[in-house]
Parts: C-alpha cells; sequence; structure tokens
C-alpha cells in the first residue's frame, strides 16, 4: 500500500494532508475523523473530586454494582490473567460479604456466613454487603481501524468489538461458558429477586468469572486500546457496525446492536460503576476514521512519514509536524525531502510496527491516538458527542430502559475505575516509617501501620520532601513532555539510567554485573526485532516456560546471528545469579510489564474515583500473605467501595 497524502486537504480541519493538523491536535484525527469529544453541561474536574452542574439530583441503590472488567488479551498477558483469577474468590468475598469488625476495627472471630446475615453483637461490617451485582468482561482487542492490522481471519479475537466475552477458547470464537440467560454476563442475586434468580453461591460465581478471564486469552490485537473499549462499551451513542476504506480514507458505518443491547441489559442506571482494568502495556485506542487508521497499517510493508525537525526537540512545536502535512508557516526543512517529491517515509529500524503507539508525537509529528479527555468526560459529563458532532446523552447517567419501573440515575460520584497497569509496585505501595515502599506495614495518611497501596489522597499528598506528589514520580507531566521522576516508568527502546527516588534502586545497564528488584536490569533489544521497549517491572512466573518453536508470546527465543540475549526475562545460562552480565537461555523466568502512561493519566484526572494498582505482583509464592498476587489492589478497590458504598 502506497498512499501518497503529501498536498493540503482542505475539506478536514485536522490530520495528515490538513493545515489544521500542525500541532496534532484538531477536531478529529488523520482526514477528519470526527469531532472530538466535549463537556456539555458544567463539569470540573480536579485531583480530588468532580462537581457537576446541570444535572437531576442522581441516585442510585446502595447494595446494587455493575461491575465491568477490561482485560487486555495482546500477547504476554496469559500470566496476568491467572494472578487476576487468583484473586478474585477474595475479591468477590470481600464484595458479598464484608468482615465484621469490633469497635476498635479488628475482625471478630465470629464471621456470617454470608451478607445476608447480621455480625455478632457489637460488631459492624465494614462496607454494605452487594446482594445485586452485574459482571461482564471485555477485552482491548478493536481489531485494525481499516488498517490491514488485526485481521479477525488471523485470529477471531483480534477484534472482539467491545462485545461482552464468555469463551472457554483463549484463542477466540463464540461465548460457550454459562451467563445468565445467555447476555455475556453473570448475575449476584442473595436474595433470589432476579427473574430467574442469578447466582447465589460466592464460590461457585468466582469459578465462572474467573474461567471468562481466563479465557479472554493473548492473542487479540496487539494495538491493545483498553480505554476505547471500555467507551465503546459503555458510553459511545453510535458504535460502529463496520470500519472500511473509502479511498484512502477508513470510514465507520452502520450501528453495532449488540454492543447497544448489551450495553442496555447490564448497566442498570442506579447501580455503582465498578470498572477493573488489566493491562500490561501502554493503552493505544487509536482514532475511528480518516487516516488515523495508517499507524496501525502493516500491509506492503508500509512505514508511516518523517516528523519535522522541531519533533525532536520540542514536541509541543507549532511546527513539530509530519512531514506529509500542510507546512504553512514553517520553514523549510531538508528533514521532509523524499524521493519524486514526495516526504520522506521513516526506515523499518525507525519505525518498527509493534511501537507504532509510542511517542507518537515526537516520532511522527502526529498524535494517532483519542486524547485522554475523551475518557475523562465519558467518565464525568452528562452528554457526549454522537458520530455527527451533536451533543446526546451520556448512556452512563441515562435510563436505558424507561420503560421498566427504575427511573434512578447514578451520578459521576457513583463511578470507580480501577487500573491495574505497568507500574511499580514498590511505587504505589505506602511507606513505613523508615520511607520505604511496605505492603505489609506501610503507614496510611493517620500514620496507622495498614499496609496496601496508597489511596487517591495519599497519590495527590507531597511526597519525601522533595516531590509534590507520587504522580510526578509515576507520570511527570505528559502533556508537556514532563518525564516522570522514576527512569522505570520512561518509555524508551535505549537504556536508561538513574534510580527510583522510593527505593534507590538503580537501573543497571546491559553490560554491567548487577540486578536491581524493580525491572531486574535493562537489556539489549535486537536490532532484527520487531521493536521492543524497556521494562517498567517484572515479577516471577508461577511456572517457568520454554520458549520453543511452538510456545507463544514467549519473551527468550534464540536471536540469529552475533547479538546476545540478555534479556531479565530469561533464565541465565550458566549459576544461578540473574545479576551476571552474561547469555541467556530460552527458559522464560519473568513476566513483563511496560509503563502504563495514558492508564495512569486517566486514573489522576478521575481523583478519588481512581484507584492505581501494579501489575506487577509484590509477590505469588505465598497465597496466605496480604501482599500475594493483585490481594493488595483488589483491597485498594474494596476500600474504594466502604467510602461509595
Amino acid at each position: 500500500m502506497d498512499v501518497s497524502l503529501g498536498g493540503a486537504d482542505t475539506s478536514s480541519s485536522s490530520g495528515i494532508g490538513g493545515a489544521g493538523g500542525a500541532g496534532g491536535g484538531g477536531t478529529g484525527g488523520l482526514g477528519g475523523s470526527g469531532p472530538s469529544t466535549s463537556i456539555g453541561a458544567t463539569v470540573t474536574v480536579s485531583s480530588s473530586s468532580v462537581t457537576t452542574g446541570g444535572w437531576e439530583p442522581p441516585e442510585f441503590t446502595p447494595d446494587k454494582v455493575d461491575l465491568l472488567f477490561v482485560v487486555d488479551n495482546s500477547g504476554s498477558m496469559a500470566d496476568k490473567q491467572e494472578v487476576l483469577r487468583l484473586a478474585l474468590a477474595d475479591f468477590v468475598s470481600g464484595i458479598t460479604n464484608p468482615t465484621c469488625v469490633d469497635p476498635t476495627g479488628s475482625p471478630v472471630d465470629e464471621q456470617p456466613l454470608s451478607g445476608l446475615s447480621a455480625c455478632p453483637e457489637g460488631a459492624l461490617r465494614v462496607r454494605t454487603p452487594v446482594n445485586d451485582m452485574h459482571i461482564g468482561v471485555i477485552s482491548s482487542s478493536l481489531g485494525g481501524h481499516g488498517s490491514g492490522a488485526c485481521s479477525p481471519t488471523t485470529s477471531p479475537s483480534n477484534d472482539d468489538k467491545a462485545h461482552l466475552l464468555a469463551r472457554s477458547n483463549p484463542n477466540g470464537g463464540e461465548n460457550d461458558l454459562p451467563t445468565y440467560q445467555d447476555r455475556g454476563f453473570l448475575v449476584w442475586d442473595a436474595t433470589g429477586s432476579h427473574d430467574p434468580a442469578g447466582d447465589s453461591n460466592p464460590v461457585a460465581l468466582a469459578t465462572k468469572l474467573g474461567n471468562i478471564v481466563q479465557g479472554v486469552g493473548q492473542t487479540g490485537c496487539g494495538f491493545e486500546a483498553p480505554l476505547e473499549s471500555l467507551y465503546r462499551f459503555l458510553v459511545d451513542p453510535e458504535p460502529y457496525q463496520t470500519i472500511a476504506l473509502q479511498g484512502d480514507l477508513a470510514v465507520p458505518a452502520g450501528i453495532d446492536q449488540t454492543v447497544l443491547q448489551q450495553r442496555k441489559d447490564f448497566l442498570r442506571p442506579d447501580s455503582l460503576l465498578l470498572i477493573v482494568m488489566l493491562s500490561d502495556e501502554n493503552d493505544c485506542s487509536i482514532r475511528e476514521g480518516g487516516r488515523n487508521y495508517l499507524v496501525a497499517e502493516t500491509r506492503n510493508g508500509f512505514r508511516l512519514w518523517r516528523p519535522r525537525s522541531e519533533c525532536a526537540t520540542d514536541p509541543n512545536d507549532p511546527c513539530c509536524r509530519s512531514c506529509t502535512q500542510d507546512q504553512t508557516g514553517c520553514p523549510e526543512d531538508p528533514t521532509c525531502a523524499g524521493a519524486d517529491g514526495f516526504a520522506a517515509r521513516l526506515s523499518a529500524a525507525e519505525d518498527p510496527v509493534s511501537l507504532r503507539c509510542w511517542d507518537q508525537k515526537r516520532r511522527f509529528g502526529f498524535d494517532f491516538l483519542y486524547p485522554i479527555e475523551r475518557y475523562t468526560q465519558a467518565l464525568s459529563s452528562p452528554t457526549v458527542m454522537d458520530r455527527n458532532g451533536d451533543l446526546v446523552p451520556n448512556p452512563i447517567f441515562s435510563d436505558l430502559d424507561p420503560e421498566d419501573d427504575n427511573s434512578r440515575t447514578r451520578g459521576p460520584q457513583h463511578i470507580v475505575f480501577t487500573g491495574v497497569v505497568g507500574v511499580p509496585w514498590q511505587d504505589l505501595a505506602r511507606l513505613d516509617a523508615n520511607g520505604q515502599p511496605d505492603l505489609l506495614g506501610g503507614l496510611n495518611q493517620d500514620g496507622l501501620p495498614v499496609g496496601g497501596n496508597k489511596s487517591a489522597e495519599e497519590l495527590d499528598a507531597p511526597l519525601l520532601g522533595a516531590f509534590s506528589s507520587t504522580w510526578e514520580v509515576i507520570l511527570g507531566d505528559p502533556a508537556n513532555n514532563v518525564a516522570p521522576a522514576d527512569p522505570f516508568m520512561n518509555e524508551s527502546m535505549a537504556p536508561r539510567s538513574g534510580a527510583n527516588p522510593i527505593t534507590g534502586d538503580h537501573t543497571v545497564p546491559p553490560s554491567a554485573t548487577g540486578w536491581n528488584a524493580i525491572n531486574g536490569r535493562e537489556y539489549t533489544i535486537p536490532s532484527g526485532s520487531t521493536g521492543d521497549l524497556q521494562y517498567a517491572c517484572i515479577f516471577n512466573l508461577q511456572e517457568e516456560r520454554l520458549c520453543d518453536g511452538m510456545a507463544m508470546s514467549c519473551d527468550c527465543r534464540d536471536i540469529v546471528g552475533d547479538e546476545v540475549n540478555d534479556n531479565p526475562l530469561c533464565e541465565p545460562e550458566s549459576g544461578n545469579d540473574p545479576g551476571d552480565p552474561q547469555p541467556r537461555t530460552t527458559t522464560q523466568v519473568n513476566a513483563k510489564a511496560y509503563p502504563g502512561i495514558r492508564e495512569l493519566q486517566l486514573l489522576q484526572s478521575l481523583g478519588d474515583r481512581g484507584v492505581a494498582g501494579s501489575i506487577c505482583p509484590a509477590q505469588i509464592e505465598d497465597p496466605s500473605s496480604p501482599d500475594y498476587g493483585y490481594r493488595p489492589i483488589m483491597n485498594s478497590v474494596l476500600d474504594r467501595l466502604s467510602t461509595a458504598l
């Protein structure tokens, strides 16, 4: 495929070939992908709260929850899905049968068998038991957006369309696992109020949910779009049925009635909406329509165009543009001179397809992804834009079935978003008296040794006397190109340098001897590979795996040529010291995660409605410990529900 976009496209307000796209913003995408999201009523999003104007007084039912899991199903996710599955029994129990505590806050010896039973005399539950719950699962795969990538004919799970999943085959296929009336989601029905009744055994419910999570698999699209998946399922007024090229433009068409029906069945207007997202990579929610699909294009060895030279030093420079965009108002740039008068293109080494979502403005001169504000507003605003740019009611804050007898509607305060993403657990854990991360005895804001992760208020608080907040450490200021203070959270192909400001752990160069407790060490990305980034964090696999010819999503395959495999995920070739700068074998012993920058941006924007967790667990060896697997982050969610319910 060779799409020439060298001339101006005055019909577009933004994008490659359009003068309005110079800064990479505008109202649409490359060649007009539709208007950006806008807030229809007064909505103020701060670090700690959401206030709204123009709302009817919101109402919700305190024991009713709609729980949506958004699970990344790209390669390398199976090990994280398994860790999540192991946490579900505790999580379900914590929601449906919360602990009874005495006046000092200590759990009493005799706990009730279910949430319908009363606590012993003098004891109270830590939160309201949830007796009515819908639980659904969607994946991160939305196909190639009109490009040749992620075709469903290659893998059925390349495009799950944000439909509810309940399949036993992790490689894709039809839903065949049991769900409530075959609607694609589970129903917790402690009191038997549904007709027919839903599940009332928490063990059976957790088992069913675990099977669904495991069936999501890891053969989905590598352009993972968990944020857009949740938007399409919960919010999009007109989720498209198909997207296809008309000339060189991708055009969404039709309405996906399956999404609309599943949304109507799943999402009650008066529930507390709890979203739990699990992803080990940065979000890649590509704008739909126009020429945005080109960022995912793979046909005929397609490569993107070079950016202007200003992008290398300041991606926010008004002249930081793609060489194929209109250059009006900017000096002539020899960087853009290509053959036959067309804009110069990047080489395969400069534009590996697997890294197309990384650092787009600097590398390409254009940001092909939806802005984070789209998702903040989706979880905050009473209105959103439809495909034509008209403001319409936001389904999250609407009564989707006005014919029933339930006319209550939730407000933004009835939404909790949880991101279990690529960030060192040490950055999110509460600190002990010595200033060290401690999931078992870390001090909360009242100085009590409760352990666990920092709350939203604690993430916003000054840190170590040197940083305005933990966000400065893990996120920096992406909008102004300010890097995170934690070097492990910098997205980079090249080995990074520096030390984690909380733990003091230094990055370890590939050629040096050493090992740190966060990502092991930096590694040499093979020149012949499809590209990779350095890891934010790693953790031990429960079972090592041999990366032979038949293994899926393995990171320890043989490297052809003279290069050496020094990947910290792989077992050392000799000896037991992983810190030795020695070649690695084809046995994988660790799992990986990359910096989840966009997911963290959304979490920060939601303030106390966001719950941040690390996808790299502190340990998976001792199931009885409070820091086992994803128990800390699930406990953080339960703590947040204690306030919300």
